[in-house]
């Protein structure tokens, strides 16, 4: 692992962010202390939907007789 100091890393950050996408690990340091890590971007999955894959039902779950909350998905002209 390579350690810059702050100093160097704003000077040569292009260069820098080249060596990290090539794969390699870069500390920035202030005074010899390491302060930040440059590392590759490792990207993620995205999931639409806050309760995707932690809400499930099925038609025997689902209370389809309960004309009310029929009525709220189907709607029957009133506001409530």
């Amino acid at each position: 692992m390579v350690i810059v100091n702050i100093h160097e890393a704003k000077t040569h950050l292009s260069r820098l962010l080249e060596r990290v996408r090539d794969g390699e690990e870069i500390t920035i340091a202030k005074a010899g202390t390491p302060i930040a890590d440059l590392v590759p971007h490792r990207a993620g999955g995205v999931t639409l939907g806050v309760g995707r894959g932690r809400i499930r039902y099925d038609d025997e779950t689902f209370d389809v007789d309960n004309d009310e909350i029929a009525d709220l998905f189907e709607g029957d002209g009133s506001v409530l």
